[in-house]
């Protein structure tokens, strides 16, 4: 028997939702795990491999960690660029 977290449309529907998540909470903090998440799903697509639950999970979590990583340094403040407030909104 399959087990469910190993079909790749159940990998890709939770990227979905990360996804749709990202855009309802402000700041970057779900696209990394959509976009690992459509990484295992990718994958789980194009080898036809069938792994295991701690397998999948450790991709996941090793596949968002990379992408969380690539989108820091691609969405970093430039250095040097700092915002001053020179007067408060209530004067």
């Amino acid at each position: 028997m399959m087990l469910w977290v190993s079909v790749w449309w159940v990998w890709l529907a939770a990227a979905l939702i990360l996804a749709i998540a990202e855009v309802v909470v402000p700041g970057f903090l779900f696209l990394g795990f959509a976009l690992g998440a459509f990484a295992v799903s990718m994958l789980l697509l194009n080898t036809g491999l069938t792994l295991s639950l701690p397998v999948l999970l450790f991709l996941f979590a090793g596949l968002s960690l990379v992408a969380w990583i690539v989108l820091r340094m691609l969405f970093k403040v430039p250095r040097g660029q700092v915002k001053h407030f020179d007067h408060d909104i209530n004067d």
